[in-house]
């Protein structure tokens, strides 16, 4: 998942993205709302969910919300917010935010509070995925593979997890990089090739001797198998 955070606190903004990494998010960081803004609009489908501060400088959350649902653009949005009147919270609500936390907040609320957003069907997003033996349960973040538990990094779940959301289709390395890792990463280098070869070796079906990833050479990558509801 890839979040972007737009927070002109540098200090929060940082505890956030770092506490976020280490939950397996790929997360961007913007102080800038304007350049947040100009962000969002351009590259519209490629982040997952938005934290996005109400007081910033410039233009404040609630514009920035206001305006990019105008445009069209669905990406889950949740306020971080120092007012706690119901009036203000049913304004953010009405301007597009999917929710808002009342500053100052635990990081395990906010954790929560994110899962609980990403739940929410835009299309459905099943917690349980099953394709073929692979079973994943999005929510406790683990994957069985004919009922044994497969130990994986946080990278490698992020990669399987939008695999298997998309089953038997081709995903590019475009897609994956935007979203496994943050808009700082090169696309370029060989860090998907090493994940790739990873979950390979920690998938591979042995019963078959047959290889899990399908390469589709000079586009990416694509998951075959039976989806079991």
């Amino acid at each position: 998942m890839h979040l972007l955070i737009v927070e002109d606190e540098e200090k929060l903004a940082k505890a956030l993205k770092k506490g976020l990494e280490m939950k397996g998010y790929a997360v961007d960081w913007l102080p800038d709302p304007q350049k947040a803004l100009s962000r969002i609009l351009l590259y519209r489908n490629e982040y997952d969910l938005i934290i996005l501060d109400l007081m910033l400088p410039g233009i404040d959350g609630a514009t920035i919300t206001e305006s990019v649902r105008k445009e069209n653009v669905t990406t889950p949005i949740i306020i971080l917010t120092a007012r706690n009147e119901t009036e203000h919270k049913v304004d953010l609500l009405n301007k597009g935010a999917d929710d808002y936390i009342v500053k100052p907040f635990s990081f395990e609320e906010l954790l929560s509070r994110i899962n609980a957003v990403l739940r929410r069907p835009q299309t459905s997003q099943p917690v349980i995925l099953r394709v073929g033996e692979l079973e994943m349960n999005a929510s406790t973040r683990t994957v069985t593979k004919g009922g044994e538990e497969v130990p994986l990094t946080l990278k490698e779940f992020s990669l399987l997890e939008c695999f298997m959301r998309q089953p038997n289709e081709v995903l590019s390395r475009e897609k994956l990089f935007d979203h496994v890792w943050d808009f700082n990463s090169l696309s370029w280098s060989n860090v998907l090739d090493v994940h790739m070869k990873n979950l390979r070796k920690k998938l591979h079906d042995d019963q078959y001797n047959t290889p899990i990833f399908e390469t589709v050479r000079g586009v990416g990558y694509r998951l075959a198998g039976e989806v079991q509801e």
